[in-house]
């Protein structure tokens, strides 16, 4: 089932289905979302519960047992029940049931909401723990976005640039999308910018640590940019389908890291995983805004 919303700058489309953003259009009809040519990779904006990227051998450990779930945990692949619809705003729940507890050990509530403010979608994640004993997990989001955005103009003339100088070092990963020994700095232009060039993703995504917490997608000339601010997120992700001409990028925001190569983590050991005591929340919230 897909729902949209709108304000008067955009017109948005989400899915019941991995409660997932379908399509962001500005007022004249400009598309901004990647669309899932099958070419490429079939996805629009997943969304990250609870954990980000791969497990190793697709398994994780909790008090002794063996879990395993999906690329990017477990909401990308659900239905999810729509619990609030405004003009402007809809609201996604997904509760643990026998089988998720099956796959992930914890109960919990996931709640996704999205709302339509002028030229911003705000997106709010809130995590409860329904359980009786401490959670850990993790969130993120993986949105695409179509590049180029205008006639005339090609991948390489766009650039990623943060909105505040950094010094950043980058998260090596295995080809298997597992993280690696050690970081490496990751020099920025002028020390905010990545020029973009589809060899960039040869060898799978750039993720990076200790960033400003706002991005923006824009071409050297042209008028059209999509920013993705993400105040609470500690990682920053940028992908396309690796050796490939893709004609988008994804920004993705995460709290925690994917596994580590060869070793099936513990999830209580997992040291840059959330937790929540039984019957706490976790919020967040984080947006895109279009130009």
């Amino acid at each position: 089932m897909l729902t949209t919303i709108q304000s008067k700058d955009l017109k948005v489309t989400v899915s019941a289905r991995g409660a997932e953003l379908q399509s962001i259009q500005s007022s004249d009809g400009t598309e901004y979302l990647w669309q899932g040519d099958p070419r490429y990779w079939t996805s629009h904006a997943p969304n990250i519960f609870p954990y980000v990227a791969r497990l190793t051998d697709g398994k994780c450990l909790y008090k002794g047992k063996t879990y395993g779930f999906g690329n990017h945990g477990l909401v990308r692949y659900a239905d999810l029940a729509v619990i609030e619809t405004t003009p402007d705003s809809v609201t996604y729940q997904l509760e643990s049931d026998e089988t998720t507890l099956q796959q992930y050990p914890f109960p919990f509530r996931y709640t996704m909401r999205y709302q339509a403010v002028e030229n911003r979608l705000v997106m709010e994640t809130t995590v409860e723990n329904t359980g009786s004993e401490r959670m850990f997990f993790a969130v993120g989001g993986h949105p695409g976005f179509n590049v180029p955005l205008e006639n005339g103009l090609a991948f390489s003339d766009y650039c990623l640039e943060f909105d505040a100088p950094a010094d950043p070092y980058r998260i090596m990963l295995a080809d298997s999308g597992a993280v690696t020994p050690g970081q490496e700095r990751y020099v920025l232009q002028d020390g905010r910018r990545i020029d973009l060039d589809h060899s960039l993703f040869d060898h799978d995504a750039i993720v990076l640590h200790h960033t400003a917490k706002a991005v923006t997608l824009k071409a050297k000339t042209g008028r059209r940019s999509v920013t993705v601010s993400f105040p609470d997120f500690r990682y920053v992700g940028f992908w396309h389908k690796p050796k490939t001409d893709a004609p988008y990028v994804c920004i993705e925001p995460w709290t925690s890291l994917p596994s580590r190569e060869g070793i099936v983590e513990n999830l209580a050991l997992q040291s840059d995983l959330l937790f929540l005591n039984p019957g706490a929340q976790y919020r967040t919230e984080w947006w895109i805004e279009i130009t």
